[in-house]
């Protein structure tokens, strides 16, 4: 779905207990004229460093952050930590909200609220080999992203579709079918 920030943003709202924080219009749009100018300076890495430490529990650092995994004690695991698969659905939760405040912020929409609810359904034959016909991952993932917003629906849908176009979290997983509903909440 196409879409235009610079038009959305002609929409006025009245601004209503927006929360804070992440980067303004003025921000992203210099963000975006320089990266078109200068692609090369678009370009991003990410690292992260992980050890299986004892049992199924695996410690890793990202930047300044520890992270650990761990599987439930029905996986054989001490169940002292989210499973990675776990940390995969609140990767994607985390991206979509995040995905959706700084186009919010771009498209000048006031948000009051912004959360996400995610189911991954996993065949666990694939992981166990006992069918190698299934995947070992998720075959579907699916839930609600609520968008708490003075804005009229259309507009919460026009954000939606940018946050579901640049995600770089949901972009990753495009290879699972994936349906996020969308829970408008105007007030």
């Amino acid at each position: 779905m196409a879409f235009s920030l610079r038009a959305l943003r002609t929409r006025t709202m009245p601004l209503v207990r927006k929360f804070s924080g992440g980067p303004s219009a003025e921000a992203i749009a210099a963000i975006q004229s320089n990266f078109k100018a200068h692609p090369e300076k678009a370009q991003a890495a990410f690292h992260s460093q992980s050890q299986l430490t004892h049992g199924l529990v695996s410690t890793g650092k990202m930047r300044d952050f520890d992270i650990k995994a761990d599987e439930p004690a029905s996986f054989g695991g001490e169940d002292s930590a989210p499973s990675p698969v776990e940390l995969l659905l609140f990767s994607l939760a985390s991206c979509q909200e995040i995905t959706v405040k700084a186009y919010a912020n771009a498209m000048g929409v006031p948000l009051t609220r912004v959360s996400a609810d995610l189911t991954g359904k996993i065949d666990l034959r694939g992981f166990f080999a006992v069918d190698e016909s299934v995947r070992a991952g998720f075959n579907k993932i699916e839930g609600i992203l609520t968008v708490e917003s003075p804005a009229d629906l259309e507009t919460i849908k026009q954000l939606k579709a940018a946050a579901d176009a640049h995600c770089p979290v949901k972009d990753m997983l495009q290879a699972v079918p994936m349906e996020i509903t969308l829970n408008h909440i105007q007030k």
